[in-house]
């Protein structure tokens, strides 16, 4: 008597799923040691990052509070009080903080007088290529601008070229001193032209402008003119 063919069928399966199970069994063997390992060693690792975030921000906390109460001490007119703050946290990981920690420790020198000291610690701050571009710009024109009457004016203007353009946040800063560098030159025309352009900058300061737009006059630029004639496009 022949065996129906769905019988068949279902021994093949039933050999199918046996070999499965013995195939798994033996995967299971040779790698499920290995596999737990791999899973421990992950939630090890996750949870020592979670604990090392969690020591990052209740440092950056501190060092937070720290910068605060230096400018307290600025403010006080207690400016060597502050200097202790402010140099322990120059050395922080955190480069917001390490940044404004040095420009602060400048600012102070500025007032001392100590324009070489300043120019170097805004100079740390310039070249720090950890640190986002902004404050490596608003550094690196301080530090012109202390050693700016010491310096070349084809120094200043190989310096800040690049950050005098508009549509840069501080175009207006580096722009003067890249046109008072070309006046010292003897390149009238250029100085002019930057001096229009930065009379013509909205995003700039009144009192910035007003100099502008003086200078630009000085050197035959109608910088007043040229402005409302934007105003009214």
């Amino acid at each position: 008597m022949a065996v129906p063919p769905n019988t068949d069928a279902a021994f093949l399966r039933e050999v199918d799923e046996e070999l499965r199970r013995d195939q798994l069994a033996k995967a299971w063997r040779s790698y499920g040691k290995v596999a737990i390992g791999v899973v421990v060693l992950a939630l090890l690792a996750f949870g020592g990052w979670l604990l090392w975030r969690s020591h990052q921000l209740e440092a950056a906390g501190e060092e937070g509070e720290t910068l605060s109460k230096a400018y307290e001490d600025i403010g006080g007119a207690h400016p060597d009080a502050a200097q202790g703050k402010l140099t322990a946290l120059a050395g922080s990981s955190v480069g917001g903080y390490r940044a404004l920690a040095l420009m602060s420790q400048a600012d102070i020198l500025l007032q001392k007088q100590d324009l070489r000291g300043a120019a170097a610690k805004f100079a740390q701050v310039a070249t720090d290529a950890s640190l986002g571009q902004p404050f490596r710009d608003v550094a690196l024109i301080r530090q012109t601008s202390a050693e700016f009457d010491t310096l070349k004016p084809e120094v200043v203007v190989g310096r800040l070229r690049g950050i005098a353009v508009k549509g840069n946040p501080w175009f207006g800063s580096a722009g003067e001193l890249v046109a008072i560098s070309y006046l010292r030159m003897g390149r009238r025309d250029l100085a002019g032209t930057l001096f229009g352009q930065i009379a013509r900058e909205p995003d700039i300061s009144e009192t910035m402008r007003q100099r502008a737009v003086q200078m630009a006059g000085v050197l035959g630029v109608d910088a007043v003119t040229q402005a409302k004639d934007q105003k009214s496009q």
